[in-house]
């Protein structure tokens, strides 16, 4: 499957503004641990950023309101990939 680079590029700057603006903090936690377990800094973000597109189709798909406990609890559970 192609890869579509506006949404690619998009996402990973979603990502870039949580772990510089610590908001929310587990996303730079989540960064740290990942580079900490041998994951590359790409690696890293996009991972995160798989959470984050997770996230976003909840909202537009289900009609659900962001829902920070879920996002934090998945970031959490990388690198396994939210289902």
């Amino acid at each position: 499957m192609k890869t579509n680079k506006l949404l690619h590029d998009t996402v990973l700057e979603v990502v870039d503004n949580q772990i510089r603006d610590l908001n929310p903090p587990a996303t730079k936690e989540t960064f740290d641990r990942l580079v900490g377990e041998g994951h590359d800094t790409d690696e890293a973000r996009r991972l995160i950023g798989c959470v984050v597109v997770s996230e976003i189709f909840d909202i537009l798909k289900k009609r659900e309101p962001f829902d920070e406990k879920r996002f934090v609890a998945a970031l959490r559970k990388l690198p396994k990939l939210p289902e």
